[in-house]
């Protein structure tokens, strides 16, 4: 039954959007950032992404990670400027300890702005966690 599964608390994971420089393309662009600030590896990681509002929505993104180890991070996605202005949302599932740890992170319309960052763990430049 429902309530017999037990479904884990998510800690020390998180998911970041970081203004970073593309030398390629020589513009500062926003990134997300999968953050594993736990001491354990995370593995076979699925995330599912989704910019969205009342009027727009985009298509469904998804990425697998196999491993993730402990202290690291993972770059999700570029995100665009014209999807800032709407929803983000980042259904991150993964496996730790055989266990099956499931959460959505999300970024609220216009959210992500330079004026929002701030210190975030792991990753040395500064940035936005998701809520």
């Amino acid at each position: 039954m429902k309530k017999d599964i037990e479904i884990p608390e998510v800690k020390d994971v998180h998911v970041a959007a970081v203004k970073v420089f593309n030398e390629e393309f020589q513009v500062k662009e926003w990134n997300v950032y999968l953050i594993n600030a736990s001491e354990e590896d995370l593995e076979m990681v699925l995330i599912v992404s989704k910019g969205h509002d009342k009027k727009k929505e985009t298509s469904l993104m998804r990425h697998k990670i196999e491993k993730l180890p402990a202290g690291n991070f993972a770059k999700i996605e570029f995100l665009q400027d014209d999807v800032l202005a709407l929803n983000n949302d980042f259904k991150v599932t993964y496996f730790k300890d055989s266990k099956m740890y499931d959460k959505k992170f999300s970024f609220p319309k216009n959210s992500i702005t330079e004026n929002a960052v701030s210190e975030i763990p792991v990753i040395p430049e500064k940035g936005i966690l998701a809520k």
